[in-house]
């Protein structure tokens, strides 16, 4: 971001403005209102290491001094511009971040219900004694209702069960 610097100290505020405005669903800054100040490649570079440092910074929940510390290259009049418009406008970028993860899906997990079951044997092994779990997920997706059954062993129930854990703990620190 330091080419944040090349901007006057006075219009760089409403430029972080205007890039957390084009996170948050609104329009981006337009290049023509900026082509004196940088090249169209500039631009885009400053633009992109903007919009993924307030990205970055809200979606890790970095303290203030964590995200002062991201900045130390920039002069201190860059840094209080940036962290100025972050402190203002961290919830608007939360929000629009935990917006943009529940766009992925619109399906809702409405009920589940599981059994475990021992395999005794199979058609190629007289003595398995394998545990199997069947769970059972009914998912509604644009008020349509749909089941789902799977059947998963030891190892695919602890891959599904950390894989679970890990979305719990980026859905804690979202919030």
């Amino acid at each position: 971001m330091k080419r944040l610097e090349k901007l006057p100290a006075e219009e760089a505020l409403e430029f972080l403005h205007k890039v957390v405005d084009g996170v948050c669903g609104r329009a981006y800054p337009r290049y023509q209102d900026y082509n004196a100040v940088w090249n169209l490649t500039e631009w885009m570079e400053v633009l992109e290491q903007a919009a993924t440092y307030f990205k970055s910074t809200v979606g890790a929940d970095l303290s203030d001094e964590e995200a002062l510390q991201q900045l130390s290259g920039l002069s201190s009049d860059s840094q209080k511009a940036v962290v100025t418009c972050l402190k203002g406008r961290k919830p608007d970028i939360r929000h629009a971040l935990i917006e943009r993860t529940n766009a992925i899906s619109s399906a809702r997990l409405q009920d589940f219900d599981w059994q475990l079951k021992l395999a005794l044997s199979s058609d190629k092994l007289s003595m398995l004694q394998m545990p199997l779990l069947n769970l059972d997920l009914e998912v509604s997706e644009n008020g349509d209702v749909k089941q789902f059954s799977v059947e998963m062993n030891k190892e695919e129930l602890q891959n599904l069960l950390a894989a679970l854990e890990a979305a719990n703990k980026v859905v804690l620190q979202l919030k």
